[in-house]
């Protein structure tokens, strides 16, 4: 039922994004982070942060967490893990159809050039961010497995509040680098929040 509400929630957020009420928004925020909040001493450790995101690293992962699913045999767990196909489809439709041009060159503070293909690949438009939705998918199912988990009570509270965290850190750099603006970001974990509580049905 969430996953459902979410997805309706992702369709009208990507409507206004569409109907540019998000512009001035977007962009104080992006101009707020840089000039007033993070120092460009964070630039390094933030741009290597957002590795965790990266197509390369996030598709790997569930590629191995679905083959070990067919080891096991856990045909749901299996259907589950592959749900970050169609999450990225609807990440890469978005960035071809929806008007929505990425923060300008003199925004991006990322400190290093590398050859992987998620960086020098590029579609039209930037919503929703890809990162947020691969990584809020795979840490939603996480969030799933400890929350009806049967870890102590101080030991869920702990795991969650690092996953939560990591979420939230994602966010931020995204939008902190010029890599994304803020409405991105909030696409990409809308969907990613929709997706990953459907697949997370699935596996545990």
């Amino acid at each position: 039922m969430l996953s459902l509400f979410f997805t309706f929630l992702f369709t009208y957020f990507s409507y206004a994004v569409a109907k540019e009420r998000w512009t001035k928004l977007d962009f104080d925020t992006t101009v707020k982070l840089q000039d007033h909040i993070i120092s460009r001493r964070f630039d390094k450790y933030s741009s290597y942060f957002s590795l965790l995101g990266s197509i390369e690293v996030t598709l790997i992962f569930c590629l191995i967490m679905v083959v070990w699913s067919l080891i096991r045999l856990k045909w749901l767990a299996f259907l589950g893990w592959l749900m970050i196909v169609p999450a990225s489809m609807v990440e890469v439709f978005g960035k071809l159809v929806l008007y929505h041009p990425a923060p300008p060159v003199f925004l991006h503070r990322s400190v290093f050039s590398t050859t992987l293909p998620a960086f020098y690949v590029h579609t039209d438009y930037s919503y929703p961010s890809g990162h947020m939705v691969r990584l809020v998918f795979i840490l939603v199912i996480f969030i799933s497995m400890v929350y009806f988990g049967k870890k102590h009570l101080v030991s869920k509270i702990i795991s969650l509040g690092f996953l939560l965290g990591l979420i939230f850190l994602m966010g931020l750099t995204r939008v902190y680098l010029g890599e994304h603006w803020m409405s991105d970001v909030i696409g990409g974990l809308i969907l990613g929040l929709g997706v990953g509580l459907f697949a997370s049905v699935l596996i545990i």
